[in-house]
């Protein structure tokens, strides 16, 4: 993902510097009656692109960090708190000894022939119905 993010904005880069090259023109804008700027054009549109996302970025940045935090909060207070230990000794506490009894090994099952029986169908069978009138 990390590379289509780095390829997009390599091509955004060469595609305004190729921009840039072919219109470097001088651009007289008109701000109020008696303000008039003289630029050249891909500044001005530079200037009116980033005047646009700047602020919508920064809205974006400020409501995703928001929302990050949220979740961090909600996902804190839903883990569950270790409960208090009783006592609070300062003796050091001695590791519990391993089990030392394995359990028993189960008997293999051994049905005999009269204790298997015949498996039920899980349908019943297919009756014919135009022979029987109904």
């Amino acid at each position: 993902m990390q590379f289509i993010k780095t390829l997009f904005w390599v091509i955004l880069a060469v595609v305004l510097v190729v921009f840039a090259a072919n219109n470097w023109s001088p651009t007289s804008v008109l701000i109020w009656e008696d303000v008039r700027i003289d630029t050249k054009l891909p500044v001005l549109v530079i200037g009116a692109f980033l005047l646009g996302f700047v602020p919508l970025w920064l809205i974006h940045r400020t409501s995703k960090w928001r929302l990050s935090r949220r979740i961090k909060t909600l996902e804190a207070a839903a883990r569950p708190t270790p409960a208090p230990t009783a006592a609070t000794s300062t003796a050091p506490k001695t590791p519990p000894a391993p089990a030392t009894q394995a359990k028993p090994a189960a008997a293999p099952l051994d049905l005999g022939k009269e204790q298997i029986t015949e498996p039920t169908p899980a349908v019943s069978p297919v009756t014919n119905d135009k022979a029987t009138g109904a």
